[in-house]
């Protein structure tokens, strides 16, 4: 039996106990606790903490309680943003300033939290790292007039002070980032396949950046880490990157050494392609298509064209259908050029991270000639319309132009916002919840646009990558044709 996937004899018997609790209707029983910061967030002024508790609709308690709670719900398998609020209604978190400083007291905190009564590190640094990133984004992002978030350049800035307030930049230091990307409830032999990837990412001196969560998020990190551990490298970084509207169906695993929590899914997104130095997609579904349409669609746009960013599409062999639809549907929708700007690798973990080292050498002979940040990627051109947060309401998603009659950066900028609105229907609570109030989204567009996307999906259930509810998908969109 693996340690790795399967739960130590008796080590979670109380939290299933508390969960079958919870499915009965009960409320959760959890552990009352007090902890301490770790890392450099040990004072706060008065009036932080007053914004930290302020608990009217303006205020920073829900979203602070709500990011607190998803760390602290590591190892659940729950997708439903609403189902795990719900299970752990009772949960309360506070600030409490003291002479020899802060302290957070925890009250019905997830179990899986702790171990013989005390937190497990990983999760107490996330913790912290909820509080931190919280705090600048109210006080850096929305109190002042910093940053114009309606101007592409002011955009890019506050993402890098987001991320170099997180200590995620770190400027004398060749390229060694490795996104990866895929979802986070995929089949056991791609799990062992991003860990398998990871691991020879590891043995060739690369870091790994994901968006924190489990399944393709959690395996490149854990190989990784057995990578790093023979090349006894000491400082190996697993970075996550997550935003409020998808920690609480993705929380992140504890093997995540440096957690960023980013405003919105658009500067997530920017995050990912600043920092990191080339790009893994390993099989997922919406929210990674909506991953790939994102990266494409910069990667086409004529001002992108020569800079390089490695991008590879793997998986195990049972992985080949997956692809080969997804490389249909892109090659449908947005031509030969977008199919172009990826490789897609089989089965071998090798080759695949062979390939990623050999992009990376290529990003840093570029950015030597270029002078160009190692540490984030400035040159690299993002329109406005990749990087202003969609609200996928009803109306916005019937609005969508999913025409061919378009530049094809431009396409891939709606499509994908089609897919961001699929991920908030499938698991962020506000858009489950906008589905049951008024039924499924409605997109429309070009007959073959709509038909490849129409296949694409149609595989994405059949291959069990939708969040499945009561034994079988209920789609949250309808395609018009």
């Amino acid at each position: 039996m693996s340690i790795d996937e399967s739960r130590v004899i008796g080590d979670t018997s109380d939290e299933e106990i508390e969960l079958q609790r919870c499915a009965a209707g009960h409320a959760y029983r959890g552990l009352d606790a007090s902890v301490r910061p770790m890392g450099r967030l040990e004072l706060l002024s008065q009036q932080e903490v007053n914004e930290l508790t302020d608990v009217s609709s303006d205020g920073l308690y829900d979203m602070f309680r709500r990011c607190s709670l998803a760390v602290l719900n590591c190892g659940a398998h729950i997708d439903d943003a609403r189902i795990v609020l719900d299970q752990h209604r009772n949960f309360e978190i506070s600030v409490v300033q003291q002479e020899r400083g802060l302290k957070l007291d925890l009250k019905n905190a997830p179990r899986s939290a702790f171990v013989d009564g005390k937190m497990i590190t990983g999760i107490q640094e996330h913790l912290f790292a909820v509080l931190r990133d919280v705090l600048y984004l109210n006080r850096e992002l929305l109190q002042r007039d910093r940053f114009d978030l309606t101007d592409s350049t002011s955009i890019t800035n506050a993402v890098f002070y987001m991320l170099r307030n997180s200590d995620v930049l770190q400027p004398r230091t060749k390229p060694n980032l490795t996104v990866c990307w895929g979802g986070h409830s995929i089949s056991r032999p791609e799990y062992d396949y991003t860990k398998d990837v990871g691991y020879e990412l590891g043995l060739r001196g690369l870091n790994v950046i994901t968006g924190c969560g489990p399944g393709a998020m959690k395996g490149p990190m854990k190989g990784a880490t057995i990578g790093h551990a023979k090349q006894r490298i000491r400082r190996g970084r697993y970075i996550g990157i997550t935003e409020p509207g998808i920690i609480a169906a993705e929380s992140p695993n504890p093997i995540v050494n440096s957690l960023v929590i980013m405003p919105d899914i658009e500067k997530r997104l920017e995050a990912f392609v600043r920092t990191g130095h080339a790009i893994v997609v390993f099989p997922g579904g919406v929210g990674t298509a909506e991953e790939i349409l994102y990266i494409l669609g910069i990667l086409l746009h004529p001002d992108n064209r020569e800079i390089p960013v490695p991008l590879i599409f793997t998986g195990p062999a049972s992985a080949h259908d997956y692809f080969e639809t997804l490389d249909e549907f892109i090659a449908a929708t947005l031509g030969d050029e977008a199919r172009s700007k990826y490789e897609i690798i089989v089965d071998r973990p090798a080759e695949v991270a062979h390939k990623v080292r050999e992009g990376i050498n290529e990003v840093e002979q570029f950015r030597r000639k270029t002078s160009d940040a190692f540490y984030y990627n400035w040159q690299l051109k993002i329109e406005l319309g990749f990087q202003l947060p969609f609200d996928p309401t009803h109306e916005n998603m019937a609005k969508l132009n999913l025409s061919r009659e378009q530049d094809t950066f431009e396409l891939a900028a709606d499509l994908r916002r089609a897919f961001s609105g699929i991920v908030a229907g499938n698991v962020k609570e506000n858009g489950i919840r906008a589905i049951e109030e008024h039924g499924p989204f409605e997109l429309s567009g070009d007959r073959k646009v709509m038909d490849s996307l129409d296949t694409l999906l149609a595989a994405f259930v059949a291959q069990n990558r939708m969040k499945l509810a009561g034994g079988g998908y209920q789609p949250c969109y309808r395609l018009k044709k």
